[in-house]
């Protein structure tokens, strides 16, 4: 009996990780989709759009969280219980009665904004954002109703319906936005009106993301026990107030993330109009200024899949009271999200100007570009110690931290923008993301006593950029006279030339540094989920010491 347990429990730990995984990579390609669609925006429509759905969009993300608070975690949190007491009958019963607050919720949410749409773009000091901001809103008769439904398979640990239903989601939005991106400048209509309708892709992507997930929930519903205790049931009213008071409280912490984006919605674009003197200019040079900002969340987005899957390892050993592999897991973390975001940062910089002709087409802001990849580290080591801290039981930390960095990110913009311009916004992102980075560092090496070896930590790294620079540099020189002399002749073409020649010679020279320092070595590498198994393999191919 007990090996049939153990087996039955080994099957759902499979089970979890398996679906942990699947939700992971669906999450992470949805993000990518919704980053990259970022470039083709700017191309088709210009730097006046790009601005003006830039200043738009973060709202429109701040609103739906505020829209859905915390209800898919809170769903999920009270299916699983349900399930777990075979109470098929309670959990949909929980789906039933969150749709109807959610739904409630978001149509309330979708007049405010849509009614207020010219009042919140006086807010902006900026008329050209109130339609994209009336599009944006009717997704919110969609989305929180959607997010319900994923709550509600998460909680029965069905991770596959929400993967699909996410990749769905972004590919439609993004299909739709650039469909009628081409449509409108075609037409040759208004700036305001073609980023109005590049909004409409978040409704288009919520329904289809929707009618995914009400397909996997017709099948559940057709599969479901119909036993259960009608009259054991949990009362309405303390049910609800169960549901919306855990929903606050994750709320309350996951709202400070987008909190920084809306920090420049609300500032960057009324202080550049202050020098520019209008509105579609001011918005122009907003979108320059979001030109680097991609890149920096893809640089990001690596960190966060690390992190997430690290997150239980650090839980396990903090738990089971394993401090010295909590230490090394953490120092190693720290250490190489240094490493490796300093790395992405510098190369960013390096190729900034190649890289902006490659995406953008043109040089514009390519000082501004420089200063906002060196977001690229402090949000690298602020995601990775963040993810420490809450792996150890510290969740609230990382949220208290971020909203100081608001604060520093909202005086930063009103006292460097006047002054130095779009430079002034990135250097302020720099600053907030860096304090951010640093409380969490400071809160770790406290908790843990972390002691980082000053060679691992400094001397190594900076050697490997020593490498990595000089690589890059050389290839920045040389291959522009060479392209040109061989009769090229397209300065976009040479420029991604440039940039993929020079990303993967900056790589090259950085990997091979990192081994011959032996920058990391097997025991390092042993203490990271997973990667055991290829030790040896690494080891015979002479790319890591064991030291």
């Amino acid at each position: 009996m007990k090996e049939q347990q153990d087996m039955g429990s080994m099957h759902s730990d499979s089970h979890v990780v398996k679906g942990a995984m699947v939700l992971g990579l669906a999450a992470l390609l949805s993000k990518l989709i919704g980053t990259l669609q970022k470039i083709p925006l700017q191309n088709i429509a210009g730097d006046g759009v790009f601005g003006i759905y830039n200043a738009v969009y973060p709202f429109y993300i701040l609103v739906v969280f505020l829209a859905t608070a915390g209800f898919p975690v809170a769903i999920s949190k009270f299916v699983a219980e349900r399930v777990a007491e075979g109470d098929d009958v309670g959990a949909r019963r929980i789906l039933r009665v969150s749709m109807v607050l959610l739904g409630a919720a978001g149509i309330v949410g979708c007049i405010l904004l849509n009614q207020g749409a010219d009042r919140i773009a006086g807010w902006m000091d900026n008329v050209h954002t109130a339609e994209a901001i009336r599009c944006s809103s009717f997704a919110l008769l969609i989305v929180p109703l959607m997010s319900a439904i994923r709550g509600y398979f998460q909680g029965k640990s069905m991770m596959v319906p929400t993967a699909v239903s996410q990749v769905a989601e972004q590919v439609i939005r993004v299909a739709t936005m650039l469909f009628l991106l081409l449509f409108l400048t075609r037409g040759g209509v208004e700036e305001s009106v073609v980023a109005a309708g590049a909004a409409l892709g978040s409704t288009a992507g919520g329904i289809a993301g929707m009618l995914v997930m009400m397909y996997y929930y017709h099948k559940d519903r057709s599969k479901a026990s119909v036993s259960a205790d009608e009259q054991a049931a949990e009362p309405l009213r303390s049910l609800v107030w169960r549901l919306v008071q855990y929903a606050v409280l994750v709320c309350l912490g996951a709202i400070v993330v987008p909190m920084m984006s809306i920090v420049d919605t609300f500032t960057v674009p009324r202080l550049l109009k202050m020098s520019y003197g209008d509105e579609l200019q001011a918005m122009a040079a907003f979108g320059v200024y979001n030109r680097g900002l991609p890149l920096v969340q893809l640089v990001g987005m690596v960190a966060s899949s690390i992190s997430v899957s690290i997150i239980p390892a650090i839980t396990q050993d903090h738990m089971s009271r394993k401090l010295d592999k909590l230490r090394q897991r953490s120092t190693i973390l720290i250490r190489w999200s240094w490493i490796l975001g300093a790395a992405s940062t510098l190369g960013l910089v390096l190729l900034a100007e190649p890289i902006n002709i490659a995406l953008y087409s043109d040089s514009n802001g390519t000082d501004t570009m420089a200063w906002v990849a060196c977001m690229a580290v402090v949000s690298t080591i602020n995601i990775m110690t963040g993810a420490i801290l809450q792996g150890i039981g510290k969740v609230n930390a990382p949220a208290w931290h971020l909203l100081v960095a608001v604060g520093v990110k909202i005086v930063l913009n009103l006292w460097l923008v006047p002054v130095l311009g779009l430079n002034g916004a990135a250097i302020a992102g720099v600053a907030a993301y860096g304090i951010a980075a640093l409380l969490n560092a400071i809160v770790l090496l406290r908790t843990l006593r972390l002691r980082i070896s000053w060679r691992d930590l400094v001397v190594k790294p900076l050697l490997m950029m020593g490498f990595l620079s000089a690589g890059v540099i050389v290839a920045n020189m040389l291959l522009p006279d060479l392209l040109q002399g061989i009769g090229l002749g397209n300065e976009r073409v040479e420029a991604v030339i440039v940039s993929l020649v020079g990303i993967v010679i900056g790589v090259a020279a950085f990997a091979g540094s990192g081994i011959w320092l032996g920058a990391i070595t097997a025991q390092e590498l042993a203490m990271l989920p997973g990667a055991k198994k290829y030790i040896p393999k690494l080891e015979r191919l002479g790319l890591l010491k064991r030291h």
